[in-house]
């Protein structure tokens, strides 16, 4: 490991060796194919961005009840679990390195997305504000159920599973999503959870299942092989806490005893810093809680990036849109070539148009020249 750490430095994380600190960071594209097994172009799209140092997939359903958009790749069925190796054989081809994140939505679902149309489930049965895609167009959500203590403890054998689904995918590992307000983030914070049991109320107890869903998944791999993201100063689908500095300084602490490969802290958007007092910077409040690996996410340059590396108040940095448009990132930023400007349009596969559009064909360094 480089003692003056920058974004082309190779850094062991966990039980593997990175060639550098540039992190493809997780970004829904909405472009599996039928019953969210991934496709070719998924692969595609992967292996061109192999020279990231890592890649975090888009977030990954555990179970048809995690679901919450349309579209969205799984790993909880056979078809499921080929359809990703074609990605992770795509990518090891080319030398990279790719964790599968994991993912359920909790309350940001809806009963037209869901089996038999079920109520999403959720810590408590609070709605979230906004409106989802479905089958039958746009639909508000809804108040979700309140899950039980037995359905909470089926989730958590979910996360399980998907983790040696995801080892049978032949990932290098695995990331549990953890922030942005799905599932993991609506036990942790009070605005999404009123419960009175042993899951609410104090911190303690709404890190609970955070915690033991950190446990079930590290007892597969081992904690080396596990990453959770988290988004203290979140303001998406009407997440909000009283204390924030103090549910998350308690939760980053807790989770310094499972050795986890690492922690993916976002920075606020303009939007949540427009929209209330959040915690900012994120990453160097909790730096000196942590004592492990953290990955630095939110709109970060590659001079921002190295600025934060230099610093020792991260120790890589993940990009989206940047990566998102430009495949060849590293070599870019290396050379310092101009990058390609991401279109809106085509983030997300509506089944509208070729899967390909927006996604696989934005051009290298040597085809732009």
């Amino acid at each position: 490991m480089s003692s003056n750490p920058n974004l082309f430095s190779s850094i062991q994380l966990g039980a593997l060796t990175l060639l550098n600190r540039i992190v493809m960071a997780p970004m829904t594209r909405l472009r599996a194919g039928n019953e969210g097994v991934p496709i070719a172009a998924n692969a595609t799209y992967y292996s061109q961005r192999a020279s990231a140092g890592l890649i975090v997939t888009e977030c990954t359903m555990i179970s048809p009840q995690s679901q919450g958009y349309m579209n969205c790749p799984g790993i909880y069925s056979l078809e499921q679990i080929e359809g990703w190796r074609l990605v992770t054989n795509a990518v090891h081809e080319q030398g990279g390195r790719i964790f599968l994140q994991l993912w359920h939505c909790g309350r940001i679902s809806h009963p037209a997305l869901q089996v038999n149309g079920e109520l999403p489930v959720a810590p408590s049965a609070i709605p979230a504000e906004g409106e989802l895609y479905t089958p039958n167009g746009k639909q508000l959500m809804v108040a979700p159920h309140a899950l039980e203590i037995h359905e909470i403890q089926e989730i958590i054998q979910d996360f399980r599973k998907a983790t040696e689904n995801a080892r049978a995918a032949e990932f290098d590992g695995v990331e549990l999503h953890g922030a942005f307000g799905y599932l993991i983030d609506q036990f942790l914070q009070d605005g999404s959870n009123h419960r009175t049991d042993e899951y609410g109320g104090s911190i303690e107890n709404r890190a609970k299942f955070l915690l033991e869903v950190v446990e079930a998944v590290s007892s597969v791999w081992g904690g080396n092989r596990v990453g959770i993201k988290l988004s203290p100063s979140n303001t998406y689908y009407s997440m909000v806490d009283s204390d924030p500095k103090a549910t998350f300084s308690y939760t980053i602490d807790a989770l310094n005893r499972f050795d986890l490969a690492y922690i993916h802290l976002m920075e606020p958007e303009a939007k949540d810093l427009a929209t209330r007092d959040v915690l900012h910077p994120v990453v160097p409040m909790f730096r000196p809680i942590y004592k492990g690996t953290l990955i630095a996410n939110g709109g970060f340059t590659k001079e921002s990036g190295n600025a934060i590396l230099a610093a020792g108040n991260a120790d890589l940095v993940s990009f989206g849109k940047p990566f998102l448009a430009n495949p060849d990132l590293p070599k870019r930023f290396e050379l310092g070539a101009p990058l390609n400007s991401p279109n809106p349009k085509t983030f997300y596969g509506q089944g509208s148009y070729q899967p390909e559009v927006g996604y696989t064909d934005y051009p290298f360094l040597d085809r732009a020249a």
